[in-house]
Protein backbone atom coordinates (compact mmCIF):
# COMPACT_ATOMS: atom_id res chain seq x y z
CA UNK A 1 0.00 0.00 0.00
CA UNK A 2 1.48 3.09 -0.74
CA UNK A 3 2.55 5.90 2.21
CA UNK A 4 2.33 9.19 2.24
CA UNK A 5 5.88 10.04 2.22
CA UNK A 6 5.34 8.48 -1.74
CA UNK A 7 2.24 10.56 -1.99
CA UNK A 8 3.89 13.60 -0.94
CA UNK A 9 7.11 12.80 -3.84
CA UNK A 10 4.73 12.57 -6.52
CA UNK A 11 2.68 16.03 -5.39
CA UNK A 12 5.94 17.65 -6.17
CA UNK A 13 6.79 15.75 -9.60
CA UNK A 14 3.88 18.81 -10.49
CA UNK A 15 6.61 21.82 -10.32
CA UNK A 16 9.45 19.57 -12.40
CA UNK A 17 7.04 19.34 -15.36
CA UNK A 18 7.54 22.65 -16.18
CA UNK A 19 11.04 22.25 -17.03
CA UNK A 20 10.74 19.74 -19.08
CA UNK A 21 10.27 19.37 -23.21
CA UNK A 22 6.47 19.50 -24.46
CA UNK A 23 6.80 15.96 -25.43
CA UNK A 24 8.41 15.03 -21.85
CA UNK A 25 5.56 17.12 -20.39
CA UNK A 26 2.78 15.15 -22.09
CA UNK A 27 4.63 12.25 -20.90
CA UNK A 28 5.20 12.90 -17.45
CA UNK A 29 1.79 14.00 -17.05
CA UNK A 30 -0.14 10.80 -17.83
CA UNK A 31 2.15 8.74 -15.21
CA UNK A 32 1.29 11.54 -12.76
CA UNK A 33 -2.53 11.82 -13.71
CA UNK A 34 -2.08 7.29 -13.33
CA UNK A 35 -0.82 7.35 -10.03
CA UNK A 36 -2.84 10.35 -8.56
CA UNK A 37 -5.83 7.89 -9.55
CA UNK A 38 -4.29 4.87 -8.36
CA UNK A 39 -3.56 6.75 -5.09
CA UNK A 40 -6.96 8.06 -4.61
CA UNK A 41 -8.55 4.38 -5.66
CA UNK A 42 -6.51 3.18 -2.84
CA UNK A 43 -6.84 5.59 -0.36
CA UNK A 44 -10.58 6.50 -0.75
CA UNK A 45 -12.44 3.46 -2.12
CA UNK A 46 -11.58 0.05 -1.38
CA UNK A 47 -13.85 -0.95 1.74
CA UNK A 48 -13.20 -2.84 4.69
CA UNK A 49 -16.02 -5.35 4.34
CA UNK A 50 -14.21 -7.36 1.74
CA UNK A 51 -13.28 -11.49 1.83
CA UNK A 52 -9.71 -10.45 0.33
CA UNK A 53 -7.43 -9.17 2.62
CA UNK A 54 -3.62 -8.10 2.78
CA UNK A 55 -1.56 -11.36 3.08
CA UNK A 56 0.63 -11.47 6.13
CA UNK A 57 4.70 -11.67 5.38
CA UNK A 58 3.80 -9.85 1.66
CA UNK A 59 6.74 -10.57 -0.51
CA UNK A 60 6.03 -9.95 -4.49
CA UNK A 61 8.87 -11.62 -5.54
CA UNK A 62 8.50 -15.28 -3.86
CA UNK A 63 4.86 -14.61 -5.04
CA UNK A 64 6.68 -14.18 -9.06
CA UNK A 65 8.92 -16.91 -8.68
CA UNK A 66 5.66 -19.29 -7.52
CA UNK A 67 3.84 -17.25 -10.88
CA UNK A 68 6.76 -18.46 -13.10
CA UNK A 69 7.38 -21.79 -11.61
CA UNK A 70 3.43 -22.30 -12.22
CA UNK A 71 3.86 -21.07 -16.13
CA UNK A 72 6.95 -23.60 -16.85
CA UNK A 73 6.88 -26.37 -19.13
CA UNK A 74 4.02 -28.17 -20.41
CA UNK A 75 0.58 -27.18 -18.63
CA UNK A 76 -0.14 -24.92 -16.15
CA UNK A 77 -0.23 -25.26 -12.44
CA UNK A 78 -3.56 -23.42 -11.85
CA UNK A 79 -3.60 -24.29 -8.44
CA UNK A 80 -0.86 -21.78 -7.67
CA UNK A 81 -2.09 -19.02 -9.71
CA UNK A 82 -5.42 -19.60 -7.81
CA UNK A 83 -3.15 -19.67 -4.42
CA UNK A 84 -1.29 -16.49 -5.37
CA UNK A 85 -3.92 -14.46 -7.32
CA UNK A 86 -7.03 -15.08 -5.10
CA UNK A 87 -5.37 -14.25 -1.79
CA UNK A 88 -3.50 -10.93 -2.64
CA UNK A 89 -5.57 -7.62 -2.45
CA UNK A 90 -5.86 -4.97 -5.51
CA UNK A 91 -2.75 -2.87 -4.58
CA UNK A 92 -0.50 -6.40 -3.56
CA UNK A 93 -1.34 -7.59 -7.20
CA UNK A 94 -0.35 -4.46 -8.63
CA UNK A 95 3.18 -5.02 -6.54
CA UNK A 96 3.84 -8.65 -8.04
CA UNK A 97 2.77 -7.37 -11.68
CA UNK A 98 5.76 -4.78 -11.46
CA UNK A 99 7.92 -7.35 -9.59
CA UNK A 100 7.27 -10.26 -12.89
CA UNK A 101 8.12 -6.86 -15.17
CA UNK A 102 11.54 -6.56 -13.62
CA UNK A 103 12.21 -9.95 -12.93
CA UNK A 104 11.17 -11.10 -16.65
CA UNK A 105 10.59 -8.42 -18.64
CA UNK A 106 7.18 -9.45 -19.87
CA UNK A 107 3.89 -8.73 -18.78
CA UNK A 108 1.91 -11.14 -16.40
CA UNK A 109 -1.41 -10.31 -17.76
CA UNK A 110 0.12 -11.37 -21.13
CA UNK A 111 1.38 -14.61 -20.08
CA UNK A 112 -1.22 -15.67 -17.78
CA UNK A 113 -3.25 -14.90 -20.40
CA UNK A 114 -1.60 -17.10 -23.38
CA UNK A 115 -1.39 -20.01 -20.35
CA UNK A 116 -5.28 -19.82 -19.44
CA UNK A 117 -8.58 -19.84 -20.98
CA UNK A 118 -12.68 -19.59 -20.58
CA UNK A 119 -13.73 -18.31 -17.56
CA UNK A 120 -11.06 -18.71 -15.11
CA UNK A 121 -8.94 -16.82 -17.23
CA UNK A 122 -11.77 -13.75 -17.27
CA UNK A 123 -11.41 -14.15 -13.13
CA UNK A 124 -7.65 -13.91 -12.81
CA UNK A 125 -7.40 -11.19 -15.79
CA UNK A 126 -9.81 -9.24 -14.23
CA UNK A 127 -8.17 -9.51 -10.20
CA UNK A 128 -5.14 -8.46 -11.81
CA UNK A 129 -6.38 -5.27 -13.31
CA UNK A 130 -7.09 -1.78 -11.18
CA UNK A 131 -10.51 -0.98 -10.06
CA UNK A 132 -11.73 1.40 -12.43
CA UNK A 133 -9.30 -0.34 -15.29
CA UNK A 134 -11.56 -3.53 -15.06
CA UNK A 135 -14.84 -1.45 -15.32
CA UNK A 136 -13.54 0.66 -17.94
CA UNK A 137 -12.93 -2.78 -19.74
CA UNK A 138 -16.15 -4.23 -18.76
CA UNK A 139 -17.87 -1.30 -20.33
CA UNK A 140 -15.41 -1.03 -23.45
CA UNK A 141 -16.68 -5.09 -23.59
CA UNK A 142 -20.32 -4.03 -23.25
CA UNK A 143 -20.49 -1.45 -25.95
CA UNK A 144 -18.01 -2.53 -28.72
CA UNK A 145 -19.24 -4.71 -31.90
CA UNK A 146 -22.90 -5.75 -32.61
CA UNK A 147 -24.94 -5.34 -29.58
CA UNK A 148 -25.14 -3.74 -26.25
CA UNK A 149 -24.69 -5.75 -22.67
CA UNK A 150 -27.36 -2.99 -20.96
CA UNK A 151 -26.76 -5.01 -18.18
CA UNK A 152 -23.48 -3.80 -17.73
CA UNK A 153 -23.82 -0.42 -18.13
CA UNK A 154 -26.39 -0.84 -15.23
CA UNK A 155 -24.41 -2.69 -12.53
CA UNK A 156 -21.50 -0.10 -13.13
CA UNK A 157 -23.18 2.94 -13.78
CA UNK A 158 -25.79 2.95 -11.22
CA UNK A 159 -23.37 1.78 -8.42
CA UNK A 160 -20.50 3.84 -8.97
CA UNK A 161 -19.52 6.85 -6.70
CA UNK A 162 -19.11 10.04 -8.52
CA UNK A 163 -15.58 10.19 -8.04
CA UNK A 164 -15.39 6.63 -8.68
CA UNK A 165 -17.25 7.34 -12.27
CA UNK A 166 -14.84 10.10 -13.04
CA UNK A 167 -11.89 7.60 -12.50
CA UNK A 168 -13.29 5.10 -14.73
CA UNK A 169 -14.01 7.62 -17.58
CA UNK A 170 -10.50 9.10 -17.11
CA UNK A 171 -9.15 5.14 -17.62
CA UNK A 172 -11.51 4.83 -20.96
CA UNK A 173 -10.01 7.45 -22.41
CA UNK A 174 -6.68 6.51 -21.43
CA UNK A 175 -6.91 2.80 -22.16
CA UNK A 176 -9.04 3.08 -25.46
CA UNK A 177 -8.44 6.88 -26.60
CA UNK A 178 -12.36 7.06 -26.66
CA UNK A 179 -15.06 9.37 -24.83
CA UNK A 180 -16.77 6.98 -22.70
CA UNK A 181 -19.90 9.03 -22.70
CA UNK A 182 -19.66 9.63 -27.08
CA UNK A 183 -19.34 5.95 -26.98
CA UNK A 184 -22.56 5.40 -24.35
CA UNK A 185 -24.43 7.54 -26.46
CA UNK A 186 -23.47 5.66 -29.98
CA UNK A 187 -24.87 2.47 -28.61
CA UNK A 188 -27.90 3.37 -26.89
CA UNK A 189 -30.93 5.62 -27.19
CA UNK A 190 -34.08 7.88 -25.51
CA UNK A 191 -34.38 7.73 -22.02
CA UNK A 192 -32.25 5.22 -21.19
CA UNK A 193 -29.42 6.97 -22.95
CA UNK A 194 -30.07 10.11 -20.86
CA UNK A 195 -29.87 8.67 -17.60
CA UNK A 196 -26.85 7.08 -17.93
CA UNK A 197 -25.70 10.45 -19.64
CA UNK A 198 -26.83 11.40 -16.12
CA UNK A 199 -25.13 9.15 -13.93
CA UNK A 200 -21.87 9.45 -16.50
CA UNK A 201 -22.26 13.28 -15.30
CA UNK A 202 -21.29 12.27 -11.45
CA UNK A 203 -22.58 15.05 -10.44
CA UNK A 204 -25.06 13.53 -7.79
CA UNK A 205 -25.08 15.77 -4.57
CA UNK A 206 -22.94 13.39 -2.22
CA UNK A 207 -23.85 15.30 0.81
CA UNK A 208 -26.12 14.13 3.83
CA UNK A 209 -28.34 16.52 4.06
CA UNK A 210 -32.06 15.94 4.29
CA UNK A 211 -34.73 18.09 3.02
CA UNK A 212 -37.96 17.04 4.64
CA UNK A 213 -40.03 19.56 2.35
CA UNK A 214 -38.18 18.76 -0.36
CA UNK A 215 -38.19 15.14 0.09
CA UNK A 216 -42.14 15.44 0.26
CA UNK A 217 -42.49 17.39 -2.87
CA UNK A 218 -40.20 15.33 -4.79
CA UNK A 219 -42.23 12.43 -3.52
CA UNK A 220 -45.18 14.62 -4.80
CA UNK A 221 -43.98 15.13 -8.44
CA UNK A 222 -42.80 11.64 -9.31
CA UNK A 223 -46.07 10.40 -8.08
CA UNK A 224 -47.67 12.91 -10.41
CA UNK A 225 -45.15 12.14 -12.88
CA UNK A 226 -45.95 8.57 -13.28
CA UNK A 227 -48.96 7.21 -10.89
CA UNK A 228 -51.17 10.25 -11.28
CA UNK A 229 -51.12 10.75 -14.92
CA UNK A 230 -52.32 8.94 -17.73
CA UNK A 231 -48.35 8.43 -19.42
CA UNK A 232 -45.37 8.88 -17.18
CA UNK A 233 -43.40 12.02 -17.39
CA UNK A 234 -39.60 10.19 -17.08
CA UNK A 235 -37.61 13.18 -16.83
CA UNK A 236 -38.91 14.05 -13.23
CA UNK A 237 -37.46 10.34 -12.00
CA UNK A 238 -34.33 11.16 -13.53
CA UNK A 239 -33.89 14.39 -12.14
CA UNK A 240 -34.63 13.43 -8.50
CA UNK A 241 -32.82 9.67 -8.72
CA UNK A 242 -30.02 10.80 -10.64
CA UNK A 243 -29.54 14.22 -8.54
CA UNK A 244 -30.97 14.20 -4.94
CA UNK A 245 -28.34 12.28 -2.06
CA UNK A 246 -28.93 9.37 -1.28
CA UNK A 247 -30.14 9.71 2.36
CA UNK A 248 -32.63 12.65 1.24
CA UNK A 249 -33.81 10.03 -1.59
CA UNK A 250 -34.27 7.31 1.25
CA UNK A 251 -37.14 9.97 3.11
CA UNK A 252 -38.71 10.57 -1.00
CA UNK A 253 -39.38 6.75 -1.13
CA UNK A 254 -40.58 6.57 2.78
CA UNK A 255 -43.34 9.61 1.45
CA UNK A 256 -43.99 8.36 -1.38
CA UNK A 257 -45.08 5.02 -0.51
CA UNK A 258 -47.34 7.35 2.16
CA UNK A 259 -48.90 9.23 -1.44
CA UNK A 260 -48.97 5.86 -4.03
CA UNK A 261 -49.67 3.54 -0.67
CA UNK A 262 -47.07 1.30 -2.68
CA UNK A 263 -43.00 1.08 -2.96
CA UNK A 264 -41.03 3.11 -5.80
CA UNK A 265 -39.52 -0.16 -7.43
CA UNK A 266 -43.65 -0.99 -7.46
CA UNK A 267 -44.35 1.57 -9.58
CA UNK A 268 -41.39 1.48 -12.24
CA UNK A 269 -42.80 -1.58 -12.90
CA UNK A 270 -46.18 -0.59 -13.55
CA UNK A 271 -45.24 2.64 -15.39
CA UNK A 272 -41.63 1.32 -17.29
CA UNK A 273 -40.08 -1.28 -19.64
CA UNK A 274 -37.03 -2.91 -20.70
CA UNK A 275 -33.58 -1.31 -19.84
CA UNK A 276 -35.63 1.94 -18.39
CA UNK A 277 -37.04 -0.21 -15.98
CA UNK A 278 -33.65 -1.72 -15.47
CA UNK A 279 -31.31 1.01 -14.34
CA UNK A 280 -34.27 2.78 -12.55
CA UNK A 281 -34.79 0.05 -10.21
CA UNK A 282 -30.80 -0.50 -10.30
CA UNK A 283 -30.27 3.10 -9.02
CA UNK A 284 -33.69 2.80 -6.38
CA UNK A 285 -31.99 -0.95 -5.37
CA UNK A 286 -28.70 0.49 -4.86
CA UNK A 287 -29.57 3.29 -3.05
CA UNK A 288 -31.65 1.18 -0.54
CA UNK A 289 -29.22 -1.32 -0.07
CA UNK A 290 -26.13 -1.70 -2.37
CA UNK A 291 -25.32 -5.26 -1.06
CA UNK A 292 -29.08 -6.79 -1.53
CA UNK A 293 -28.58 -5.09 -5.45
CA UNK A 294 -25.21 -6.94 -5.83
CA UNK A 295 -26.84 -10.45 -4.01
CA UNK A 296 -29.84 -10.11 -6.28
CA UNK A 297 -27.21 -9.60 -9.43
CA UNK A 298 -25.42 -12.88 -8.50
CA UNK A 299 -28.68 -15.00 -7.39
CA UNK A 300 -30.19 -14.16 -11.02
CA UNK A 301 -26.90 -14.81 -12.85
CA UNK A 302 -27.36 -18.64 -11.81
CA UNK A 303 -31.21 -19.93 -11.12
CA UNK A 304 -32.42 -21.20 -13.38
CA UNK A 305 -30.87 -23.53 -16.35
CA UNK A 306 -27.43 -21.96 -17.65
CA UNK A 307 -25.18 -19.49 -15.68
CA UNK A 308 -24.64 -15.77 -16.75
CA UNK A 309 -21.21 -16.10 -15.93
CA UNK A 310 -20.29 -12.26 -17.06
CA UNK A 311 -22.68 -10.82 -14.20
CA UNK A 312 -21.60 -13.17 -11.76
CA UNK A 313 -17.56 -12.96 -12.80
CA UNK A 314 -17.97 -9.07 -12.65
CA UNK A 315 -19.62 -8.91 -9.21
CA UNK A 316 -17.37 -11.61 -7.54
CA UNK A 317 -13.92 -9.54 -9.07
CA UNK A 318 -15.56 -6.12 -8.59
CA UNK A 319 -16.78 -6.47 -4.92
CA UNK A 320 -14.03 -9.69 -2.98
CA UNK A 321 -12.32 -6.32 -1.87
CA UNK A 322 -14.97 -3.86 -0.65
CA UNK A 323 -18.50 -5.80 0.50
CA UNK A 324 -18.57 -9.42 -0.36
CA UNK A 325 -18.83 -10.18 3.39
CA UNK A 326 -22.27 -7.87 3.22
CA UNK A 327 -23.53 -9.66 -0.20
CA UNK A 328 -23.33 -13.14 1.30
CA UNK A 329 -25.26 -11.87 4.61
CA UNK A 330 -27.71 -10.19 1.72
CA UNK A 331 -28.01 -13.58 -0.26
CA UNK A 332 -28.41 -15.83 2.92
CA UNK A 333 -31.19 -13.47 4.05
CA UNK A 334 -32.68 -12.99 0.57
CA UNK A 335 -32.72 -16.26 -0.85
CA UNK A 336 -32.07 -18.73 2.48
CA UNK A 337 -29.31 -20.27 0.73
CA UNK A 338 -25.38 -19.63 1.09
CA UNK A 339 -23.33 -17.82 -1.67
CA UNK A 340 -20.78 -20.10 -1.57
CA UNK A 341 -22.96 -23.23 -1.88
CA UNK A 342 -24.89 -21.72 -4.97
CA UNK A 343 -21.27 -21.01 -6.62
CA UNK A 344 -20.43 -24.26 -5.37
CA UNK A 345 -23.61 -25.93 -7.45
CA UNK A 346 -23.77 -23.56 -10.63
CA UNK A 347 -19.87 -23.61 -11.82
CA UNK A 348 -17.06 -26.52 -11.92
CA UNK A 349 -13.47 -26.93 -12.51
CA UNK A 350 -10.85 -23.93 -11.64
CA UNK A 351 -13.45 -21.39 -12.84
CA UNK A 352 -15.43 -22.90 -9.32
CA UNK A 353 -12.26 -23.08 -7.06
CA UNK A 354 -11.61 -19.51 -7.52
CA UNK A 355 -14.63 -17.98 -7.47
CA UNK A 356 -14.64 -20.00 -3.82
CA UNK A 357 -11.59 -18.43 -2.72
CA UNK A 358 -12.75 -14.88 -3.75
CA UNK A 359 -16.72 -15.68 -1.87
CA UNK A 360 -15.11 -16.74 1.10
CA UNK A 361 -16.26 -19.91 3.47
CA UNK A 362 -19.56 -20.24 4.03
Amino acid sequence: MPDNGDREKLDKLGPTLERESSTEVTALNIVVCFLRSFFFFFHFQIGNRGTVKEAAGFDPESDVKKLREAMKGMGTDEAAVIDVVSHRTIAQRQRIKEAYKQAVGKDLAEDLSSELSGNFKSVVLGLLMLPPVYDAYELRNAIKGAGTDEACLIDILASRSNAEVKTISSFYRKEYGKDLEKDVCGDTSGMFQRVLVSLLSAGRDETEKVDDAQAVKDAKEIYEAGEGRWGTDEVKFLTVLCVRNMKHLLKVFDEYKKIAGRDIEDSIKREMSGSLQDVFLAIVKVIKNKPAFFAERLYKSMKGLGTTDSILIRVMVSRAEIDMLDIKAEFLKMYGKTLHSFIKGDTSGDYRKILLELCGGE
